[in-house]
């Protein structure tokens, strides 16, 4: 009779293991599959809600939306989402101040800016699409908001997966 319940069990456990398994591996491929369409968030206490942001290699095209989930209008304590090179991100930043809202806080044409939503007020929400061909591989990107001011506290990294990296853990 111990060997009927032993068995019994053995096989209960591996019914309930066999669907999480496969849940699990379903949610790391969706997650993968993912970083071409990214998401984030600003709040009204000057917050993005990642600190950094990572694009698969295989990605031609990345797809962002920013969401402001806070209250105050675009003219208050609007945030944007601004891509550069890291080295950059200071000088755009101040660049910015003397464009202006009407200008979205940022300087016009500059090539130093990779990609940027328009600046958004609580409950807005922007969606942008950028080539990743624009991404060089070990090149160290930041993105930030460009409101004036905002640029010290709402600031993260962009990395590129490592093409190595990801098929290991495939």
């Amino acid at each position: 009779m111990k060997n009927v319940n032993r068995a019994t069990r053995t096989a209960a456990a591996a019914t309930v293991r066999w669907p999480l398994a496969v849940a699990l591996l379903a949610l790391t491929g969706a997650a993968q599959a993912s970083n071409c369409h990214l998401n984030i968030e600003a709040n009204d206490l000057m917050q993005f809600n990642a600190r950094a942001l990572q694009i698969d290699p295989e990605c031609s095209e990345i797809q962002l939306t920013l969401k402001h989930v806070g209250k105050q209008p675009a003219h208050v304590l609007g945030h944007d989402w601004v891509l550069a090179r890291t080295s950059d991100v200071a000088a755009l930043a101040n660049a910015g101040i003397a464009a202006g809202l009407d200008k979205g806080y940022l300087p016009a044409g500059d090539h130093r800016i990779i990609a940027a939503t328009k600046v958004v007020g609580g409950g807005e929400e922007t969606t942008i699409s950028f080539n990743a061909a624009a991404l060089v591989p070990g090149v160290d990107y930041s993105y930030f908001c460009s409101y004036p001011g905002h640029s010290t506290f709402m600031r993260g990294r962009v990395m590129l997966a490592d093409k190595a990296k990801l098929a290991v853990n495939r």
